[in-house]
């Protein structure tokens, strides 16, 4: 990508989306990796409501820190590993224990918060596998829920401690 665009003029970039290189071609250079991640590349997992950064539903690693994706440049992704909820399942159509937990317990009522959830719990327990309960609600603090009740959702990533502790 080396030189800066004309404005309105079309690029192609490549990115690094679940361990996988991504084409992405004619785009503009102004699109977010939200939209990029999905109306581009097909993955729909990162939720699109405040377009602001304050609800979390977009959330995704990138680099190995929790961002909303509709804050960053696609382009300025370029180099980065990008993780995003579904980049986070085992494979072959499992569910992360996570995920599993946010089931068994009650946390998914819409769905629409639950994928940010789900990345922003995932990158808790990536650096703190026994979180008090304010170290969790801190973790999920960037992320609104308004049907399913944080309750649910604080059950949830309990569920997931208990069942990795040795």
């Amino acid at each position: 990508m080396g030189e800066l665009s004309e404005p309105g003029e079309l690029i192609s970039y490549e990115l690094s989306v679940n361990g996988e290189v991504r084409e992405v071609t004619d785009a503009w250079f102004g699109e977010s990796l939200l939209y990029v991640l999905r109306e581009r590349l097909g993955l729909w997992g990162s939720k699109n409501a405040c377009e602001q950064g304050e609800c979390g539903s977009c959330s995704v690693l990138l680099d190995g820190r929790l961002e909303c994706a509709c804050m960053v440049l696609a382009a300025g992704a370029i180099d980065s590993d990008i993780v995003t909820v579904e980049g986070l399942s085992p494979g072959g159509g499992e569910l992360s224990d996570i995920q599993e937990a946010f089931v068994k317990e009650g946390a998914v009522q819409c769905g629409f918060c639950t994928p940010g959830l789900i990345v922003s719990v995932h990158d808790l327990f990536e650096h703190n596998p026994t979180p008090t309960d304010l170290e969790v609600r801190e973790a999920i603090s960037g992320n609104l829920c308004r049907c399913t009740g944080y309750g649910r959702i604080l059950a949830a990533v309990r569920a997931v401690e208990i069942a990795r502790r040795p």
